[in-house]
């Protein structure tokens, strides 16, 4: 007589649910990322995709106990939708994570007193001194920069390492001499296709030029601490950048010691 031995259907069904997690989880990051769909629709469909990632990992978990106890089929099965549940889930994870790290922010600024215009046409709600406090705890190298290095010149080094980024430049005024003062807006698109505007400025002086930026998200969610990162990344980079540019400056000639001071005569032999 033969045997049958049965396929779990909480197998099956973590699998099904797992592998529909899958792409609700991908497609809407793509689609948000092209501008396909708001951020608002983009939340909506990664709220469903994320009920049914944790649907499938309850199934997952609930065909493995059963396995156990009834010795059905089914373990490939439970396996695969254990594995996609977690693979969708990770991301929302590590969202979670970043929320609770990071305090949610209109904006994260050099100079509060002294916002930089934004072309987006979004108004920020101005930061309250407390939250300007806990920004700047929590960022401590999104600061105002000064530099030996002229207006013009630096604003090209800035130019150079938007580019390098990928920024989608919107605004771009250099400065028209070394002690005039320029801006560049340009706009960035997260992982999860959330944009935000970046805005630089470069103000000239007789010394050099200073540096401020703004970076301001342009949905109404949590950043997850995004702007302050990137704010911080730049200024970090510009700074590496400017410190090679001034250590491969060529130095002016430093007369030697033993030479005659200008105006003074020789000796005659």
């Amino acid at each position: 007589m033969r045997i049958l031995i049965r396929t779990s259907k909480w197998a099956i069904w973590a699998r099904r649910f797992g592998s529909l997690a899958v792409p609700l989880t991908v497609v809407p990051v793509l689609l948000h990322r092209e501008q396909f769909i708001s951020s608002t629709d983009f939340a909506i469909v990664e709220s469903v995709a994320a009920g049914v990632a944790a649907l499938a990992l309850i199934l997952a978990l609930s065909a493995f106990a059963r396995l156990w106890i009834t010795g059905d089929q089914g373990w490939g099965k439970a396996s695969w939708g254990l594995l996609f549940a977690i693979i969708c889930l990770l991301p929302f994870g590590y969202l979670a994570a970043q929320a609770a790290r990071y305090p949610q922010v209109n904006e994260v600024a050099t100079s509060f007193g002294d916002p930089l215009p934004l072309s987006s046409s979004i108004r920020v709600v101005p930061t309250g001194a407390a939250l300007q406090e806990l920004i700047e705890t929590t960022f401590p190298n999104a600061q105002s920069r000064s530099y030996p290095i002229d207006a013009t010149q630096m604003f090209a080094t800035i130019g150079d390492l938007v580019e390098d980024r990928g920024w989608e430049v919107r605004t771009r005024r250099a400065p028209p001499t070394s002690l005039d003062a320029g801006q560049l807006n340009a706009i960035s698109v997260s992982l999860f296709g959330f944009r935000d505007e970046v805005a630089i400025r470069v103000a000239g002086s007789p010394a050099g030029s200073t540096v401020d930026m703004r970076s301001v998200p342009l949905s109404g969610f949590h950043d997850f601490g995004e702007n302050g990162r990137r704010v911080e990344e730049l200024l970090l980079a510009l700074d590496a950048q400017i410190t090679l540019l001034l250590r491969n400056a060529p130095q002016a000639p430093v007369a030697d010691a033993e030479e005659v001071e200008a105006g003074e005569p020789e000796p005659a032999e």
